[in-house]
């Protein structure tokens, strides 16, 4: 089986894609399209002009136009009417066509979920199969239809993923902020396995399992790398800080190459490997940054081919300009 390298690159990376990168993924989703009214809007994607000459360095790469991703709305008001979601697959046809792109990818956060402050209802469940499939007949067999899922069980619960699976040519997993801005609780965001102490039971494992046992064959799931950290401040000096209580959330953090500049073993940060979790975190005394780091990204690839998954992708492409993640992951593929 042929494994993917995905890589989630945002509009302003796209002029930052070289010749090596282009050559080491599979496919680039182009983030962000958004939902506007019953259309897919184009208009903030500004270097999109990119793709011709990113195509010419690899003419086998694959070029996927991402739609939505966190807090961006307009999915649940379009696609509960049959004209709305036949009118956006339609608009996707007309952009897959006008920029020669290789499919669609639906990053809707989340059905039957106003976390993230948008419009929600609880027809989301049904709608999703209905929108994908919609945009399944617009756009045809040949083009890719996928989806990036959150991590948690509360995504299987809110979805059809036995029906999502028979759409979709793969589900891209997000195992990375599974411990996020939602939790005060310090500890890894992006781990393969789940620590004995850990109450939260959250990992790339489980979450395969669970989709797994939803109806989602193995040989369609993608597992999700973190190219950027999550930082919990205001913890006591216990454990090194891991499953301890913070008086923050868990903060957006620093890329990869920032972490390797100013972070790890440097400024007070020792660097610590949860063999359990198969995860590295940082702790200064107070503070815990957790990451995806070369030693995390080679045995996330180990297993992926060990299970019979599809491949791995990441967040994002611009958080690691040394290219050291995607190096790693590359190499680990071959």
């Amino acid at each position: 089986m042929d494994h993917y390298i995905l890589g989630y690159v945002t509009d302003g990376s796209l002029e930052t894609v070289t010749a090596e990168d282009a050559n080491r993924l599979t496919h680039i989703n182009i983030a962000f399209g958004s939902v506007k009214g019953n259309l897919m809007d184009t208009s903030r994607l500004r270097h999109i002009g990119e793709l011709e000459r990113i195509r010419a360095l690899n003419p086998k790469l694959k070029f996927v136009l991402s739609v939505g991703g966190w807090t961006a709305g307009g999915f649940s008001l379009m696609s509960r009417t049959e004209d709305g979601r036949r009118t956006f697959a339609a608009s996707c046809l007309e952009a897959v066509r006008r920029y020669s792109l290789d499919g669609i990818d639906i990053d809707w956060e989340y059905p039957c979920s106003d976390s993230a402050g948008i419009d929600c209802d609880p027809s989301d469940k049904q709608n999703f199969t209905l929108l994908l499939q919609a945009i399944r007949d617009a756009i045809g067999e040949s083009r890719v239809v996928s989806i990036a899922a959150g991590a948690g069980r509360h995504f299987i619960r809110d979805t059809e993923m036995d029906k999502v699976a028979a759409v979709c040519d793969y589900v891209q997993i997000m195992t990375y902020d599974m411990r996020s801005g939602f939790d005060r609780e310090a500890g890894h965001h992006t781990n393969l396995f789940t620590s004995p102490g850990d109450r939260r039971n959250s990992s790339v494992k489980s979450s395969v399992d669970s989709f797994h046992a939803a109806g989602v064959p193995l040989d369609k799931i993608v597992i999700g790398a973190a190219f950027y950290a999550r930082r919990w401040d205001g913890l006591p000096d216990v454990n090194h800080g891991l499953f301890q209580p913070a008086q923050t959330l868990g903060l957006y953090g620093e890329g990869y190459t920032g972490l390797v500049e100013k972070y790890i073993n440097k400024n007070g940060f020792v660097r610590y490997w949860d063999d359990d979790a198969k995860a590295p975190y940082l702790f200064n005394g107070s503070s815990l940054i957790s990451y995806d780091d070369p030693e995390s990204i080679r045995l996330k690839c180990d297993y992926l081919k060990a299970e019979g998954l599809r491949g791995i992708m990441y967040w994002d492409h611009g958080s690691d300009p040394s290219r050291t993640l995607l190096g790693t992951m590359w190499k680990a593929m071959l």
